[in-house]
């Protein structure tokens, strides 16, 4: 807590990019303060990407953000009565300093407490600049710009005309003769801030009698417990006395739990009215501590500006500003998906499903799949799976292990098919529908590893779908359209016995999906015999899946594509190539190879958490979005349809439109070419092209008459002599290393 206790921090607007005013007043209405619109302010730059208080932090942030974006510098004093950008009194949290200085290291009491680093107060301000460069002090963001930039001061940033200086530490500052009031008064012949904040109301009082009217003052707000050190309160008591604020402050900087509490689950709370109660009172509300790589309440599905949108757009209030360390994410907020949730939608490229809305509930369940449609799916998608009595349901693989509660009752029916995988499983086919019934389904984040856990509240909740019920809820709802996914056919038909083309084809005709065209029946597989079993029905569109990654599709391999396929499915990394860093390296052909062939392009798997982006994307899922769709794909597959629908529905998301803010596509290589050489992370091997050979999938064999008994416990499938054939473009799906490590990871997670 001590880093963020007493300091001045100025608010500095940026009028570098020469941009026109993203957001008018007139354009919309807000329920700020004084009816405009939220202010974006950029803690540090664009600190979510470079180093805090960087050059290319504050040039980043003019240049992506809204025009008139706020530039927060926290100030830090020097020897020499002159100042540092920088949060942290402590200077080695944010600074190589300790390599430069190694004995500088001192102890000194900061209101009450005894803190040990490196402090800014012991060296000049030429000392720093010159000798000291910054850091990444977040170790989720990249590091590949230590050590290349200097630290900056307020003077540094006197291009900009809005600047926020912050004062945390004023208190101790002045126990040491350094006066944060004197600096900023001695430096109005060089610049001016538009906003002074402090947590210190005695510092805000004094600013207040010999500043310029021009400049707001804003009261900073630290944890409810911390004590105020003018008035020794609890700054939770002096929330009450918004009255009393108003008489030396124009505005409050309020943690964004003050506004939206988040209880110790990580789920939002009612608002309070905090807000409501400032406005009344005449004082602005400023929100702080938003960062799309940060803990954010479960509500928000890990989207960003679903988060920004409830602070400005919920019908009710609006905060008059947002702290953020991601600019461009907040800017996006207000100038594109701000008032804009009952618009249609602007783009042609489809929202498809990945099993249902999986973010959210676990996949391929009823819930998963009605939250999908009102979120805006235009196709939903079932992997047909098969239970040992025929009952054709829809799940993603046919192991059950990952997706349902199967290794807590059923781990003795574990088996091993190599045809399928080459680790044990508990798979479909083995048991009775009334078996998989009696499971659980489970969600299960990708993202794990990360800690980034999915919706607990939902971990277990919905029920299996039957690949009828399926097909039912799609014609009920209205959907766009159905994608069926078929797997593992020539294993089922020559070991199980079960034609499972002819099990998907009859549910369809059922449903009076054969003969209308009313609705999109997408079959997929990555065996290209299964798409030709189909290709007898001309309203079906034939989807080949292509799961390893490609860097070509050279014009007659696109060619023989289109004798098994209308459209291909292919993973993000087959459209934008990457390096091992996880920065975007450059584009594809693909998209424009296959369009050239008359085939459509869906690109998969679409995810909100900021572990599956690369930096290139700034933790934002709309920028992946915005890229993707700079490529012409025609659909994306995704785990949270309702990010995508917001997205296409934007004004942001047109590229014919003349706006004055953008959701950009990235340029693959510029960030990484201001990396230095040195740090430059290594070069993954290139994919290789689409051949051939990765498209011919032997015949479909014969169904067998395979009869049905119970399989014994422990047991395992040996392999024919001849397996049976396997898919061309296939990639084993690994369940697990080991069943009886799977079952204890996740009866832990129970």
């Amino acid at each position: 807590m001590i880093r963020q206790l007493f300091f001045v921090f100025l608010f500095i607007h940026s009028t570098l990019a020469k941009k026109e005013p993203a957001v008018k007043a007139t354009d919309k209405k807000w329920l700020t303060l004084n009816g405009g619109s939220p202010a974006v302010i950029a803690r540090g730059g664009f600190s979510g990407l470079f180093p805090e208080s960087s050059q290319y932090a504050y040039d980043s942030a003019s240049s992506t953000g809204l025009a008139g974006v706020v530039m927060f510098c926290d100030l830090q004093f020097t020897r020499d009565l002159l100042a540092v950008c920088q949060s942290d009194i402590k200077l080695d949290s944010s600074t190589l300093i300790a390599d430069v200085f190694p004995k500088g290291q001192k102890t000194y009491n900061v209101n009450g407490q005894d803190v040990k680093g490196w402090f800014a107060m012991d060296r000049t301000v030429d000392e720093l600049r010159m000798n000291v460069t910054l850091k990444q002090n977040i170790f989720s963001r990249p590091s590949v710009f230590d050590g290349i930039f200097g630290m900056f001061t307020p003077d540094d940033i006197t291009t900009p005309k809005n600047k926020d200086d912050p004062n945390p530490y004023d208190m101790f500052y002045n126990q040491h003769k350094m006066s944060a009031a004197k600096y900023i008064e001695e430096s109005a012949s060089v610049w001016v801030p538009n906003y002074i904040s402090s947590p210190e109301i005695g510092f805000l009082k004094a600013m207040g009698s010999t500043k310029n009217k021009s400049i707001k003052l804003i009261f900073r707000f630290l944890s409810k417990d911390a004590v105020e050190p003018t008035t020794k309160e609890k700054y939770g008591a002096i929330l009450g006395k918004l009255s009393t604020i108003k008489s030396f402050a124009s505005g409050i900087l309020v943690p964004k739990e003050y506004i939206w509490p988040v209880n110790k689950d990580l789920y939002l709370e009612p608002a309070t009215t905090l807000v409501a109660d400032a406005h009344k009172a005449g004082l602005e509300v400023y929100a702080s501590g938003f960062a799309n790589d940060a803990n954010m309440a479960y509500n928000y599905s890990y989207d960003p500006v679903a988060e920004y949108l409830n602070f400005i757009d919920n019908g009710q209030f609006s905060v008059d500003g947002l702290l953020t360390d991601f600019p461009p994410t907040a800017s996006e907020a207000v100038a594109c998906l701000a008032q804009n949730q009952n618009a249609t939608k602007v783009m042609k490229s489809l929202i498809i499903s990945h099993n249902g809305a999986s973010g959210d509930y676990p996949g391929n369940t009823d819930l998963a799949y009605q939250k999908a449609i009102d979120d805006g799916a235009d196709i939903i998608d079932c992997s047909v799976q098969l239970s040992k009595d025929g009952v054709a349901f829809c799940l993603e693989t046919a192991d059950l292990t990952g997706k349902t509660t199967a290794v807590t009752t059923l781990v003795d029916r574990a088996s091993t098919v190599p045809e399928i995988q080459p680790n044990s499983g508990i798979f479909s086919f083995d048991l009775t529908w009334s078996e998989i019934q009696t499971l659980k389904p489970q969600l299960v984040s990708p993202f794990s590893n990360s800690s980034l856990l999915r919706n607990p509240a939902n971990k277990n909740k919905g029920k299996f779908v039957t690949l009828s019920e399926f097909l039912e809820l799609a014609k009920t709802k209205a959907t766009t359209g159905v994608l069926i996914n078929i797997d593992n056919a020539p294993y089922l038909a020559s070991k199980k016995g079960f034609d499972i083309i002819k099990i998907v084809r009859d549910a369809l005709t059922n449903a009076t999906f054969e003969k209308q065209s009313t609705q999109k029946v997408l079959i997929q597989s990555e065996d290209s015999s299964v798409l030709s079993a189909f290709k007898d029905v001309p309203t079906y569109q034939r989807v080949l899946k292509i799961e390893n990654l490609i860097s070509d599709a050279p014009k007659k391999v696109a060619a023989d594509v289109k004798k098994y396929a209308d459209a291909i499915h292919v993973r993000r990394g087959s459209i934008v190539s990457e390096s091992a860093g996880f920065f975007a390296t450059g584009f594809t052909k693909v998209t424009q190879e296959m369009h050239a062939a008359n085939i459509s392009v869906y690109v998969s798997t679409l995810a909100n958490e900021f572990v599956s982006l690369l930096f290139d994307y700034f933790s934002d899922p709309y920028s992946e979005l915005a890229t993707l769709a700079a490529q012409n794909v025609d659909g994306v597959i995704t785990d949270h349809p309702a990010s995508a629908n917001a997205y296409m529905r934007s004004p942001c998301s047109n590229p014919d439109a003349k706006l004055p803010f953008s959701i950009s596509p990235v340029e693959p290589g510029a960030l990484l070419g201001l990396v230095d050489p040195v740090a430059m992370p290594p070069a993954l091997p290139p994919a290789p092209a689409l051949e051939e050979a990765d498209l011919v999938d032997p015949p479909l064999p014969a169904t067998a008459n395979v009869s049905s008994p119970d399989p014994p416990s422990n047991s395992t499938t040996t392999p024919a002599t001849v397996p049976s054939p396997k898919s061309s473009s296939s990639v084993n799906n690994v369940a697990s290393a080991c069943l009886s490590v799977l079952a204890a990871m996740l009866l832990g997670l129970l």
